[in-house]
This record gives structure tokens, sequence and C-alpha cells, in this order.
């Protein structure tokens, strides 16, 4: 079984033995991506800080028993957040609605300053759109920033598999995102 340098290790141990400095580096240098993270998957700062804290919580629970060398820490603490998003995902589903959720107003922005946020909310609205493991994809590897390998590891699958969501993914971001593009009419 091959083992992996792991940057992490340290700090890891520092916080199973209870260094309260470690945890705060911890949160510190976690915590951004977990919420980031989280956001992306969900859409919904709320729900993406309590992912990311029961994360850190959990986290911190596991060290005292982290035994490194099978897989990195950060690889570790992404799936737990990935799994935590995919329960709350799984809940929303599960509750019926009376009314049909409020639509996007597909006119232009009425400032050229709101231009940036109205195509933020745009790729974040077309990233919310793409089926689950599409989304997971995109995510992991190009708001999270992890190799394929890394990527394909986290979500068990093969690199190819992941380059087959990633594709699939990224061609219904275009499409979906075409009235957004420089020169588009209305943009």
């Amino acid at each position: 079984m091959a083992t992996f340098a792991d940057p992490d290790e340290d700090l890891v141990r520092r916080v199973g033995q209870g260094d309260p400095a470690a945890v705060q580096a911890m949160v510190a240098r976690k915590l951004p991506r977990m919420l980031a993270l989280a956001h992306r998957m969900l859409g919904d700062a709320a729900e993406a800080e309590d992912v990311a804290q029961e994360a850190l919580v959990r986290a911190w629970r596991q060290a005292p028993r982290w035994v490194g060398g099978k897989a990195k820490f950060d690889t570790w603490l992404h799936r737990v957040a990935l799994n935590l998003c995919y329960d709350r995902l799984r809940r929303r589903r599960e509750i019926p609605t009376d009314a049909p959720p409020d639509r996007r107003d597909e006119g232009p922005a009425p400032d050229r300053g709101l231009l940036a946020a109205d195509v933020g909310a745009a790729v974040n609205g077309a990233l919310a759109r793409l089926p689950d493991r599409q989304r997971e994809a995109i995510v992991l590897c190009h708001y999270q920033e992890l190799s394929n390998i890394e990527a394909a590891g986290l979500m068990k699958i093969s690199v190819e598999a992941l380059e087959s969501l990633l594709s699939r993914g990224r061609r219904a971001l275009r499409q979906a995102l075409a009235d957004h593009r420089p020169g588009a009419e209305g943009a």
C-alpha cells in the first residue's frame, strides 16, 4: 500500500494531543476551503457554515485516532464535508413545497457595476442546477483546486470517469451561461 507525505500530519498530531494553538491553526487553515466547498455544493451560506463547522468538529474528534500514511488528512476532511453536503441535499429533496421557487430575473443588469455580481449569481445558479456528481467534480477540480487524481480518489471513481463528468459539467455550464459571455446579446 502506498504512503503519502501529508503536510498536515504534525498539525493533526498536535490537535490530537489537545494543543489549543494547533486547533486554531487547523481552523485557520481548513475553514475557508471547507466553507467554499460547502457553499458551492449547497448554494446557501448558512448551511455551508454548518457543514464546515461540523466537518472541523469531526476532524477535531478524529485527530487523536488519526493514522497517517493511508490518505492525506485534507482528502479525508474533503470527503467528510462532501458527505455532509450530500446529506443536506438529500434532505432538501424530501421536503415538498407548495409554491415553485422564485426565478432569477433574466433581464440585463440595471447598472454595469453590478455585472460581476450578476455573472457570479448566474454561475452559482448554473452550478447548482448541475447533477450532483458533475457539480462535485467541477467544485473539487476548479474551486478546491484538487488535481484530477485527487478528485477522482475522493469521488471513488477512475480519472477517466472524472474527466467525463468534468466535460459534461463544463458543457452544461457553457450552455447555461451563453448569455453572459462577452459580446452576447444582453451582456
